[in-house]
């Protein structure tokens, strides 16, 4: 795929081409609605196919690859109570790999939700989503990594509770709906091989939420297979129960530590990662309140869902979006 990107690209612009389809997209300007047309072109569409597998290998490998892989190197460094310099330069590597990973995941999630509009991160929301997943994901493996130091045999029933059960939860639901399974994934896949292409989405899709929010829920009946839908109650239950789990493994850790923790400020550490956490979810709630890219198509946003639990009042609904009439000037480039 690399290399036939490569050519692709060199060779674009070179010599005219038909054009294969016109995408029409809508563009968030101004507070108004700006619709779009592009031709796109064999070249072009070629290299939207690469860019797509590009990204989504790029989860497969942060969260199948890098994550393991810094897990295990974090408790290596932990019991040796050294780390090489080689070591070190490692783990920043897989913690950029996971990080990107995760940007990716909360990329694709808004694409999929608004699949009618043009999506672009402004700097500083790429930035916030940074500090977000940063702190969310090397705490969480912090945590993770402490607890397996001192109880060795628990982690194991811990690690596949969280996997077993944001794998069967999407099942559950499906089953509870009485839909069939959706028969557009692959025309040449049997219904046998559908199962286990949804089972192995389903696991990675579990894997991404044993150390992060996925940004998205798996709706296994739908054609994207994507809840479109803005929930935030599951998200607010995610990351409350998350928060207290890391409260419940670190303080087991911290009455239960050994010797080889002698050196370390063990409260401050503490200390350290339920702030680093928290701190986290305040950067999540800091890019869905202002830094969203579609967030003037939210229908309710962050303020809106704390204001309606504290207050038990109905949000204002929003104004809808309108594009703009200007006489003479068409909305469209082609």
């Amino acid at each position: 795929r690399c290399v036939e990107a490569l050519v692709v690209y060199c060779w674009s612009g070179k010599e005219e081409e038909p054009y294969v389809t016109i995408t029409r997209k809508r563009w968030l300007r101004k507070g108004y609605e700006v619709e779009m047309e592009q031709e796109i072109g064999h070249s072009v569409r070629r290299l939207a196919t690469h860019h797509n597998a590009f990204k989504r290998m790029a989860v497969i490998q942060a969260f199948l690859g890098s994550t393991p892989q810094l897990t295990l190197q974090l408790y290596i460094s932990i019991l040796e109570k050294y780390i090489p310099p080689e070591r070190a330069i490692l783990m920043v590597i897989c913690l950029i790999s996971v990080t990107y990973g995760a940007l990716v995941c909360n990329i694709l999630a808004i694409q999929v939700k608004y699949d009618d509009y043009k999506v672009q991160l402004r700097p500083l929301a790429f930035l916030c989503i940074v500090l977000w997943r940063s702190l969310e994901i090397s705490t969480r493996v912090t945590v993770l990594v402490l607890f397996s130091t001192v109880f060795k045999h628990w982690i194991i029933p811990i690690a596949l509770a969280n996997l077993l059960v944001v794998f069967f939860l999407p099942w559950v639901q499906f089953w509870q709906s009485g839909t069939h399974l959706p028969d557009n994934i692959e025309k040449n896949f049997s219904r046998l091989g559908t199962v286990v292409v949804l089972c192995a989405f389903t696991l990675l899709y579990a894997g991404i939420n044993m150390f992060c929010w996925s940004a998205v829920h798996l709706k296994l009946a739908d054609r994207d297979l994507i809840d479109k839908s803005q929930n935030w109650g599951l998200m607010v239950v995610y990351y409350v129960t998350r928060l207290l789990e890391n409260i419940a493994l670190v303080v087991l850790w911290y009455f239960f530590k050994t010797d080889i923790y002698e050196n370390i400020c063990t409260p401050l550490l503490v200390v350290q990662l339920l702030l680093g956490y928290s701190l986290g979810i305040y950067f999540m709630l800091l890019f869905f309140q202002y830094l969203h890219p579609c967030r003037q198509l939210l229908r309710h946003n962050i303020a809106d869902f704390l204001h309606c639990v504290c207050c038990r009042q109905q949000p204002e609904t929003p104004l809808h979006l309108q594009v703009p009439y200007e006489p003479g000037v068409r909305h469209s480039i082609v």
